[in-house]
């Protein structure tokens, strides 16, 4: 988890044009006087436990049933909207180039490094179908998933969010993201559809149907949409 702080990574200090700032070390400053870590990107890190993950989970679905989803979901998409902008500026700092003109891979792979580094696990992003208008992101050991363990539903409704926000800003085009298969329901890895609403209900139809991830890519790629 990240918020904004004026306090600034020693290392970086030091030497702001490095790019290889990927030991563990180097990304992160402990100040153990003031009781802060922070990171590369000059924002303060909280570390949090997995009985804090579970509460969170569990306290929404007290207050709210159902509805904790859909929270979880909003709380996600206002993330990945303020750290789109966040990200732009400190890639632009650093780089020292717009991301317009930036490797999109690239990009991406800028993007999630300090995610992986603060523990919400590692990604692949497959691009094949962007033109189709439509995309899949894996998600390996969730932070979420792996505490809730086997529960038998979706339950990254955080990370749907975060990247329908951040996207959303990115391609300045209105996305949304569903999980179509998650570690919680006994799946080695998590897959996510990001695309516009029209993919996003048919794919949120067929799970209902119980379609697998993979019934739901062939039907996309087919060009299946709800009638």
């Amino acid at each position: 988890m990240v918020i904004a702080n004026p306090y600034q990574n020693a290392a970086k200090l030091k030497n702001p044009k490095k790019h290889n700032h990927y030991g563990f070390r180097d990304f992160f400053q402990f100040d153990t006087e003031r009781g802060i870590i922070t990171d590369w990107n000059d924002s303060q890190n909280v570390l949090t436990t997995e009985d804090f993950i579970i509460g969170l989970v569990e306290g929404l679905e007290e207050e709210v049933g159902d509805a904790s989803a859909v929270t979880m979901y909003t709380i996600g998409c206002e993330w990945g909207q303020k750290d789109a902008f966040f990200f732009e500026k400190w890639f632009q700092k650093e780089f020292d180039r717009n991301i317009r003109q930036t490797n999109l891979l690239f990009l991406l792979e800028t993007w999630w490094w300090p995610f992986t580094s603060q523990g919400w696990g590692r990604w692949e992003v497959d691009m094949g179908d962007r033109k189709q208008g439509f995309m899949f992101i894996n998600i390996f050991d969730s932070a979420i998933a792996r505490t809730l363990g086997d529960v038998g539903k979706p339950v990254c409704y955080l990370y749907a969010g975060l990247f329908a926000g951040f996207f959303t800003e990115m391609v300045k085009k209105q996305l949304s993201c569903i999980e179509i298969q998650c570690y919680s329901m006994g799946e080695t890895y998590c897959k996510f559809l990001l695309g516009g609403q029209d993919r996003i209900d048919a794919a949120s139809f067929w799970l209902n149907e119980g379609a697998t991830a993979k019934d739901i890519e062939k039907r996309l790629r087919a060009g299946e949409l709800l009638r």
